[in-house]
C-alpha cells in the first residue's frame, strides 16, 4: 500500500468516525468511573474526619475519630487483617499454580476442563453465607471431623481449635478465593505456545527447568493479576471471620460492619480508608518492583485465543 492511499484511507469517513467516537468515549467512560468509584472513595474519607453526637452526624472536622481508632486498640485489626491476607494469598498461590498449569498443559479432556472450570465458578452463584456456615457443622467439636477422630480413637477429645480460630478462618477463605486466584493464571498458561515447551526440552532442559526459566516468566502477568484479585477482596474480607472467628478474629471488614451496625458512620468510614490505604500501598509497591518484568495488559489476550 502507497503513502498516498494510507493517507486517503486514514482521512476516509469510516476512520474518522471511529476516531471521534474513541475521542468521546475514553473521557465519558473516565468521567462516570470517577463519579461511581473515585468520588464515593473520597467521600469516605472526608467522612471520617467527622464525629456522632445522639446518632447524628457533627459535620465539624476533628482528629476525634482517628484518634479513637489509636485508643481503642482498632488499628490491631489492620495489622492482623494484612497478615491473614497476606498469608492466604500466597497460600492460594501456592495451591493454585500447579493446579492451572496442569488445567492449562496437562489435561488433555476438553470435557473434562469444562467441567472443572464449570466446577471453579459455583462459588461466583452462592452467597457467601452458604457457603461458609457449613463449616460449622464441619469443624465444630461435634462435627464430623471431631466425630471422625474421636471414634477411631485417633484423639482422646474433640480438637477446639478446629472451629473460632484463626485455622477456621484461613480454612474457610481457601475455596471461596481460590477461583480468583486460578483462573488469571490458567487463561496465561493457556497462551504459552507448546512449540516453547518442546523446543526447551530440545535443548536437554529438565522439565524443572522448563519450569524455571520457561513458564514461570511467561506467566507471571497472570500470577501478579491472581495476586491482585485476591489479596484485594481479602483485605475487606468480614464473611468468614464473623462466623468462623467467633469473635476471636477481629478483621477490618468485621471491624467496619460492627461499626455500621452500631451507626458510628465515621469509624466505619475510618476503618474503611485504612482498608483503601493499605490496598493502595501494596498495590503501588507490587507495581513498582514488577513494571520493567511484567505487562499486565498481556493477560487479556487470553480471550481472543
Amino acid at each position: 500500500m502507497s503513502l498516498t492511499s494510507a493517507v486517503k484511507r486514514f482521512r476516509s469517513p469510516g476512520a474518522s468516525h471511529r476516531i471521534e467516537w474513541s475521542a468521546v468515549a475514553v473521557p465519558g467512560f473516565l468521567i462516570i468511573w470517577s463519579a461511581v468509584v473515585i468520588v464515593p472513595l473520597l467521600v469516605v474519607v472526608v467522612f471520617s474526619f467527622f464525629r456522632m453526637r445522639m446518632f447524628q452526624v457533627i459535620y465539624d472536622p476533628t482528629l476525634d475519630t482517628w484518634r479513637s481508632l489509636i485508643e481503642t486498640g482498632r488499628w490491631l485489626a489492620a495489622v492482623r487483617t494484612l497478615r491473614l491476607a497476606v498469608t492466604m494469598t500466597i497460600l492460594e498461590l501456592l495451591l493454585a499454580f500447579p493446579f492451572a498449569l496442569w488445567l492449562a498443559k496437562g489435561c488433555k479432556s476438553n470435557y473434562v476442563k469444562a467441567i472443572i472450570i464449570t466446577l471453579l465458578t459455583i462459588p461466583f452463584f452462592l452467597d457467601s453465607s452458604s457457603r461458609v456456615i457449613i463449616w460449622r457443622a464441619i469443624l465444630g467439636t461435634n462435627g464430623i471431623v471431631n466425630t471422625a477422630l474421636t471414634s477411631l480413637h485417633i484423639v482422646s477429645k474433640p480438637i477446639t481449635w478446629l472451629l473460632y480460630s484463626e485455622f477456621s478462618v484461613h480454612f474457610g477463605m481457601l475455596g471461596s478465593y481460590f477461583p480468583a486466584m486460578v483462573f488469571p493464571i490458567f487463561m496465561i498458561v493457556t497462551l504459552i505456545d507448546d512449540d516453547y515447551l518442546q523446543a526447551s526440552a530440545d535443548l536437554g532442559a529438565s522439565p524443572g527447568q522448563t519450569l524455571l526459566n520457561v513458564i514461570i516468566p511467561m506467566s507471571l502477568p497472570g500470577v501478579m493479576a491472581g495476586l491482585v484479585f485476591t489479596l484485594v477482596p481479602l483485605m475487606a474480607a468480614f464473611i468468614e471471620p464473623q462466623m468462623l472467628g467467633g469473635g476471636f478474629v477481629n478483621l477490618l471488614g468485621d471491624s467496619v460492619n460492627s461499626a455500621l451496625q452500631e451507626l458510628k458512620y465515621p469509624t466505619a468510614a475510618a476503618l474503611s480508608t485504612v482498608v483503601v490505604a493499605l490496598l493502595g500501598i501494596g498495590l503501588t509497591a507490587l507495581v513498582l518492583t514488577t513494571r520493567k518484568k511484567i505487562d499486565l495488559s498481556t493477560i487479556f489476550q487470553a480471550v481472543q485465543k
